[in-house]
């Protein structure tokens, strides 16, 4: 069995889920999140505990077992704590600022930038060289910040760009004579 999905998700209060046929549903006060049912997955709902098992003995409902269980335990800790991801604007010049629920890039184009943001996903800008989102989707804000990072990626001889607070730049030697 998988490891992954032989480890029980602990729900915490003022979480509510519901397991349908077709559905796993949480919600909780950051919002609400559903995720559709595998059919070789066994999903069993005790008083604070969520546990996943395969429903038969195939390699196929193994795997499933473990990727439910890793997508609803996202799920919890979206609707209860959410994720966020921080970008950070390396160059002269560069700045972002938030205007509700589109961000505004000026990183060395000729135009400024607007990104809009979906429902559910929020940015703020702390300072005009740093970019924070959250959400409660884990989904929705990795894939909104590598769009925004995808604008203006770092190059690899100044480090120029949008990037990861975490990430780090390796940079080129420059060509010599």
């Amino acid at each position: 069995m998988s490891r992954v999905g032989k480890m029980p998700i602990t729900v915490p209060k003022g979480v509510v889920v519901s397991i349908d046929a077709e559905k796993i549903s949480v919600k909780g006060t950051l919002g609400t999140l559903m995720n559709p049912m595998h059919a070789l997955v066994a999903v069993t709902n005790e008083v604070g505990t969520l546990t996943f098992a395969p429903a038969n003995d195939s390699m196929q409902a193994n795997a499933m077992s473990g990727t439910l269980r890793a997508l609803v335990a996202n799920m919890v800790n979206g609707v209860s704590a959410g994720f966020e991801r921080k970008l950070t604007l390396v160059g002269v010049g560069y700045r972002a600022q938030a205007q509700g629920p589109k961000l505004n890039l000026q990183v060395g184009f000729s135009h400024p930038v607007l990104k809009e943001m979906p429902a559910g996903v929020t940015v703020t800008t702390p300072t005009p060289t740093e970019i924070v989102i959250k959400g409660c989707d884990r989904k929705t804000v990795g894939q909104i910040a590598a769009e925004v990072r995808a604008i203006r990626p770092p190059e690899p001889y100044k480090g120029k760009g949008i990037r990861y607070v975490d990430e780090k730049v390796s940079l080129k030697e420059t060509k010599k004579k």
